[in-house]
C-alpha cells in the first residue's frame, strides 16, 4: 500500500511540476512580449518626433543629426504613414511589391490597426497617423513557448522511451531467466523418464506403447531445448524448410482432433533456408494450435509452402472464426488474446522467432470473419 501511495505521489508531483513549468513559460513569454512591445512603441514615438522635427525644420543650420539618425536606423519595424482620411502617404520597411499595390497596402494598414494603436503626429498643422506592425523579432517571440514546449515534450519522450526500454530489458531478462530455469527443471524428470523407457524395453513391454512414449519424451526434450534458447542467439543451420515443417505438422496432426481435415502442400524439391529446427517447429506448432483453437477443434487446416523468387512462404490456413481487419497487427502484441484462457504470448513469441532470430517476416495474409484466416511466414532462401 505504501509503495502504491509513493508511486501515486511521484506521478502527481511530476504532473503538477510539468503544469507549473508550462505556466511559467507562458507567463515569461507574455512578459517578454509586452516588454518588447512597449519598447517598440517607444521607438515609434521617437521616430514620429524625429520625423516631425525634420519636417518642421526651416533652417539649414539647425542640428538634425540625431533626428535623422533615429529616422534612418529604424530598419525592423514596418511603418505606414496615413492622413486622417486613411490615405497612405508613405511606407517604411515594407515589401516594395506591397507598398506599390494600393489594395494590398490598404489590407496591411487594417492589419496594423489591429496590432497596435496609431501614434498621432502634427506635420505643419496637419494631423497624420503612424501605423506600425510588430517587428520580425516580436513575431518570432510568439512561437517561443511553442518551441520550448516541443523541446520539453521531446525530452519527455526520450526519457519515457529510455525508461520503457530499460523496463522491457529487465522484463526480457526475467522471462529469459525463468525460461532457462524451466528448461533446467524439466531436464531432471526427463532423464528419469528416459531411464524408465530403457527398463520398459528390457521388460519387453508392447513396442507400440514404448515407441509412442519415446516420441512424447523426445517432444519434451525439444520443448526444454526451446526454452533454453530463449534470451540467447540461436544457431542457424542450412536445412530443408519443407521437411522441417512437415515433421512438426505430422506430429501435431497425429495428436489433434480427428474432426479436423489436415492437408500439406509443398514443392517436391528441397528448399533450403537458414533455420533453427527447434525454434521453427515451435513456430509451426503455435500457428497450427492457434488455427485449431479458431476452429474449435473442427474444420479444415492447410499448410502450404510456396517459392516466391528468393523467398519461401509458409502459409497456415484455417476455416475458423476469422480476425477483424483492425486486429491484424494487434494479434502479434504480447498479451493480446481472444480466448478466455491464455496469456496471449504465442503469436508474439512466433513473431520474435521468425523476425528476430530468422530475419523473416510474419503477417496475417488474409482473413474473413466467419470464414477463416491465412497466416504467412516468409523466409529468405539460403
Amino acid at each position: 500500500m505504501q509503495i502504491v501511495d509513493k508511486r501515486s505521489f511521484t506521478r502527481w508531483f511530476i504532473i503538477i511540476t510539468s503544469f507549473l513549468i508550462v505556466v511559467l513559460i507562458v507567463w515569461n513569454t507574455y512578459y517578454l512580449f509586452q516588454t518588447f512591445k512597449g519598447e517598440e512603441r517607444l521607438k515609434m514615438e521617437l521616430w514620429g518626433q524625429a520625423t516631425q522635427k525634420i519636417v518642421k525644420s526651416t533652417s539649414d543650420t539647425e542640428d538634425l543629426e540625431l533626428p535623422r539618425f533615429i529616422q534612418e536606423n529604424n530598419t525592423t519595424i514596418p511603418i505606414i504613414l496615413a492622413d486622417g482620411a486613411g490615405n497612405i502617404l508613405t511606407t517604411k520597411n515594407i515589401d516594395e511589391n506591397i507598398a506599390t499595390d494600393s489594395a494590398e497596402a490598404k489590407e496591411l494598414l487594417e492589419d496594423f490597426k489591429g496590432q497596435n494603436p496609431p501614434i498621432e503626429v502634427d506635420f505643419l498643422g496637419e494631423k497624420q497617423y503612424i501605423y506600425y506592425g510588430n517587428s520580425f523579432l516580436l513575431n518570432q517571440l510568439k512561437y517561443y513557448p511553442v518551441a520550448l514546449l516541443l523541446i520539453i515534450v521531446l525530452f519527455g519522450a526520450v526519457v519515457y522511451n529510455f525508461y520503457r526500454a530499460t523496463k522491457m530489458g529487465s522484463q526480457n531478462r526475467l522471462w529469459a531467466g525463468m525460461a532457462k530455469e524451466t528448461a533446467h527443471q524439466i531436464g531432471t524428470p526427463l532423464s528419469s523418464l528416459l531411464g524408465w523407457i530403457e527398463i520398459m524395453k528390457a521388460d519387453n513391454v508392447d513396442e507400440t506403447t514404448v515407441t509412442e512414449i519415446e516420441k512424447d519424451v523426445k517432444r519434451l526434450q525439444s520443448i526444454a531445448d526451446r526454452f533454453s534458447k530463449i534470451g540467447s542467439e540461436p544457431v542457424l543451420e542450412k536445412l530443408d524448410i519443407v521437411s522441417e515443417t512437415e515433421k512438426a505438422f505430422d506430429y501435431l496432426k497425429s495428436r489433434a482432433s480427428k474432426q479436423i481435415n489436415f492437408t500439406f502442400r509443398a514443392p517436391k524439391n528441397p528448399v533450403n533456408v537458414m533455420l533453427n529446427p527447434e525454434l521453427h517447429s515451435w513456430t509451426i506448432e503455435n500457428l497450427v494450435k492457434n488455427a485449431i483453437d479458431a476452429m474449435k477443434g473442427r474444420g479444415r487446416l492447410d499448410i502450404i509452402i510456396e517459392e516466391k523468387g528468393n523467398f519461401v512462404q509458409v502459409k497456415v490456413s484455417d476455416s475458423g472464426k476469422g480476425i477483424a481487419k483492425n486486429q491484424f497487427k494487434k494479434v502479434f502484441e504480447p498479451g493480446f488474446t481472444t480466448k478466455k484462457r491464455g496469456w496471449g504470448l504465442g503469436l508474439s513469441l512466433t513473431k520474435r522467432i521468425v523476425e528476430e532470430y530468422h530475419k523473416g517476416r510474419i503477417k496475417v495474409a488474409h482473413s474473413e470473419l466467419g470464414k477463416g484466416t491465412i497466416m504467412q511466414a516468409s523466409f529468405k532462401k539460403a
